[in-house]
């Protein structure tokens, strides 16, 4: 069974990663993520979710520039530039090597419009401008905390859906995906971030930990949230809001 503790950096991070438990819960038990470690998620909810990830990748890459220009350190600078470059640009060139395959052409092309740009759904302009708003204009430790979500529990669940898949990873439609966030790459970022949050909340007073403890949990539902939206393609749609399916994949 997956360690769920594996990037615990001391008893503050044990301690923000514990406060968001039902959270995972509910995000390792996701029927996008089921459908996507069988292999059985369709093509068209696949490109989907790349497409808005497309999308929250360069706002993500903003917090974490505007992290490192507030940062306490050059160290910390160095590790915010870094992330937001060389992970990111990892990332980016995952999506285009999948959005290049012909398998999923079609797809795209559908939901992109004349320019080849998809639209932003609700979930991901929330996500990216909580996250840009916290590293912007929260405490420095505060916007830590906010983006780090997306490094942890993106590490957690590339190792959960190794797990899940097991022998049958070389012939996966959705290897690629897995493997970028079940890689020693992505676990040495990830280290790098919960080491950074384990020194500020260490050092910090118990306002600004209860801020960083809340930063954290909304960016941990944003990320719930995130997957669930793109499962159902959620939109600006009025006449498509409120309607039992959503609500009941947005739960």
């Amino acid at each position: 069974m997956t360690d769920r503790n594996r990037f615990v950096a001391g008893e503050h991070s044990q301690a923000i990663w514990d406060s968001v438990a039902d959270t995972l819960d509910e995000i390792e038990n996701l029927p996008f993520l089921d459908a996507l470690a069988t292999g059985e998620l369709p093509v068209k909810t696949f490109v989907n979710y790349i497409l808005q990830d497309e999308l929250y990748l360069n706002g993500y890459a903003r917090a974490m520039c505007q992290l490192g220009v507030r940062a306490p350190s050059r160290e910390d600078t160095r590790f915010w530039a870094q992330a937001a470059g060389e992970a990111v640009t990892v990332e980016e060139d995952m999506h285009a090597a999948l959005l290049a395959d012909e398998g999923f052409a079609p797809a795209r092309d559908e939901l992109t419009d004349d320019a080849g740009d998809p639209r932003p759904s609700p979930t991901t302009l929330g996500y990216t401008s909580y996250l840009i708003a916290q590293a912007s204009t929260a405490a420095y430790p505060v916007g830590v905390a906010a983006v780090l979500p997306c490094f942890w529990v993106y590490a957690h669940m590339g190792k959960v859906l190794t797990e899940r898949v097991g022998d049958g990873m070389d012939a996966h439609p959705y290897r690629a995906w897995i493997e970028t966030y079940d890689s020693p790459e992505f676990d040495e970022s990830v280290d790098g971030a919960v080491a950074i949050l384990e020194r500020e909340m260490a050092a910090a007073d118990e306002a600004t930990r209860q801020a960083m403890t809340a930063a954290f949990a909304q960016a941990t539902v944003y990320e719930l949230h995130f997957w669930a939206s793109a499962h159902v393609f959620q939109s600006w749609d009025a006449a498509a809001l409120g309607t039992p399916a959503d609500e009941a994949a947005l739960s």
